[in-house]
């Protein structure tokens, strides 16, 4: 199927070529064709979604734009308050209606008219990278093969399904250490991890306040920049391309290449050579302070006290039905000091300031997005290879998140056992726009393999 770009669809309903209904009825098919097999979704909203769609259309045949969102499905992830949707956050027990009350991001799709397909899979409180849930099940990896079923990658683990499947078009995660970037990457997705602070997280189930940041997931980075502006708001406006040429890429060169997987450093350095190739000036640049940060994330970094301390004032009766894997990093919170919790900030705060001279040298950093092919379901019951996994999955974005930079992924083929991998790019604080521009001359360097222009595997079979 060729791919239409959230621009075209926009234009397209405007023009009344489609209807927001002819939308999200295909949505709507492309969920009731898979999601047995690849479960997306802890809350599916395909009649309420159905209402809206007739709605937008009343209103786009009178006239009325109520802006780039309008009529288009999008998936929301299970942390972010929709109301009249329950929020879970992955815990076995729905949380009080309250948090149902939409905050800053929705609000911005729902006053747009854009159209919540329903509430995906997460990991519980967004406290993992590879995509397991204990309670509702895993989101299943669409590019596995049947019989050898893969994770989908966390924490917003419905999220890259929804796309692949198909049920939305633009999806909102959030992004502690990766959550939005992993998942894009082992799905074949883009994803944009923001600026911490840029857009708000009030209305959302929080991880680690001094982290968490909204993200977006879309198909390619060009919807990825027009999901942002939208969201965004301010100036409105198609962002451009940022000429290749002389654009000055810094290759991050420790750390983030260890126990890679050859073929995804094989797609990340075949990626560069393009890059090269189309007259950027590529160079080897090491990141500083990383062990000490590294170390400092290994050991739960600010995530496990800040988790622990809001569901000590909010839920402590959820802390014994945790995920086990969740769960003894929250008790482990216990003995971290107050003096160590404040040595932690000091660290990353002094760390992510030694990190911005780079860009006066640099135009962007790149990185593989994560060092390893998704791991099999199977093989994650196991607590000593599920925390191997996760933590590794984790640690080529988590250094975004705790240097408080913003960064994307983007795909850069597929690959020993079938699954994408990505190419991470990363900038300064607040400089979004600038990433995404430079991102889309890169999407348009290296192509999409042409297997991930195609339907995955186990969503060919389910159709």
């Amino acid at each position: 199927m060729k791919h239409q770009s959230l621009a075209h669809i926009a234009h397209s309903l405007r023009l009344k070529k489609v209807s927001a209904s002819a939308l999200l009825a295909q949505a709507i098919d492309r969920f009731e064709s898979s999601e047995t097999v690849v479960h997306a979704y802890k809350h599916w909203a395909g009649p309420q979604a159905a209402r809206q769609a007739e709605a937008v259309d009343v209103f786009l045949s009178a006239g009325h734009d109520l802006g780039p969102l309008m009529g288009m499905p999008v998936s929301v992830k299970d942390l972010y308050g929709v109301p009249n949707m329950p929020v879970f956050a992955g815990t076995d027990t729905a949380f009080p209606e309250s948090w149902q009350t939409a905050g800053p991001v929705v609000q911005s799709v729902i006053a747009q008219l854009g159209i919540v397909t329903g509430k995906t899979h997460t990991v519980e409180f967004a406290f993992g990278g590879i995509g397991t849930n204990p309670h509702w099940g895993a989101p299943v990896n669409p590019w596995s093969a049947k019989d050898a079923p893969r994770a989908a990658g966390g924490s917003s683990s419905g999220a890259g399904v929804s796309l692949a499947q198909g049920s939305a078009l633009v999806a909102l995660g959030t992004d502690t250490a990766g959550s939005v970037r992993i998942p894009a990457a082992f799905t074949g997705q883009c994803a944009l991890k923001t600026t911490h602070g840029r857009w708000s997280s009030k209305g959302i189930v929080p991880l680690s306040p001094s982290l968490d940041t909204p993200g977006l997931l879309c198909r390619t980075v060009e919807d990825l920049a027009y999901a942002f502006v939208a969201i965004d708001g301010g100036e409105r406006g198609a962002i451009g391309q940022q000429d290749l040429a002389g654009m000055r890429v810094g290759v991050i060169e420790n750390v983030v290449w260890d126990e890679i997987d050859p073929a995804i450093a094989a797609n990340t350095e075949a990626a560069l050579t393009t890059l090269e190739r189309k007259g950027a000036i590529v160079s080897r640049v090491t990141l500083p302070d990383i062990d000490a940060v590294l170390e400092i994330f290994r050991r739960g970094g600010l995530a496990a006290p800040e988790l622990r301390n809001f569901m000590d004032a909010n839920c402590p009766d959820r802390i014994a039905r945790l995920d086990p894997m969740v769960r003894a990093r929250v008790e482990d919170a216990d003995q971290i000091s107050a003096t160590e919790y404040l040595r932690r900030r000091d660290v990353l705060a002094n760390s992510g300031r030694a990190a911005l001279p780079l860009f006066d040298q640099f135009d962007v950093l790149v990185s593989p997005t994560i060092p390893i092919s998704a791991p099999l379901l199977s093989e994650l019951a196991d607590g000593a290879a599920y925390r191997t996994a996760n933590m590794l999955a984790l640690r080529n974005t988590a250094i975004v998140n705790l240097l408080g930079l913003c960064a994307l992924t983007l795909p850069s083929g597929l690959d020993g056992n079938g699954i994408p991998s990505g190419l991470q790019l990363i900038a300064p604080p607040m400089q979004e726009k600038r990433l995404l521009a430079m991102a889309i001359s890169v999407e348009s360097a290296i192509g999409r393999a042409p297997d991930l222009l195609g339907r995955p595997t186990l969503l060919s079979s389910a159709t």
